[in-house]
């Protein structure tokens, strides 16, 4: 499953997303991860949940980025949820086009192990691409 909670800046979709990983990590049975392009919202999530701070890694387009998930899978096969913050910051050029293709790619993932995804696309709902919409939360 895919979940994209789209918008434009300061309509709280961090805190949403914060909140809903916090929450997976008390109900789930298996691993939680979140992913972000930089630590600020580190000590808000709940201890158990696995950080992963992008700033690191060159993360050039959506196609690495798929590299980058698949890395985190192969090292832990109880993850049941990932959750990801700031999408067009970690990935650096990322276009509608891509958006629809790393959805296309994600639910492949998702289905072949098991592990739900929630996003954050900063863009105006008008700018989500069509194909994209179905994921909106």
């Amino acid at each position: 499953m895919i979940q994209i909670l789209a918008g434009e800046k300061g309509q709280g979709k961090t805190k949403r997303l914060i909140e809903m990983a916090n929450e997976a990590s008390k109900t789930i049975d298996g691993n939680v991860v979140f992913i972000d392009d930089d630590s600020r919202h580190m000590y808000d999530l709940h201890y158990g949940i696995r950080f992963v701070e992008t700033s690191q890694f060159k993360i050039c387009d959506y196609e690495v980025f798929i590299g980058f998930i698949y890395g985190i899978l192969s090292q832990n096969g109880d993850i049941q949820k990932i959750f990801v913050d700031g999408l067009g910051n970690i990935i650096q050029s990322l276009t509608p086009d891509d958006v629809e293709s790393l959805c296309e790619v994600l639910e492949r993932i998702s289905t072949d192990y098991s592990v739900d995804f929630t996003l954050i696309y900063s863009s105006p709902l008008s700018g989500v691409p069509e194909q994209v919409r179905k994921y909106l939360a």
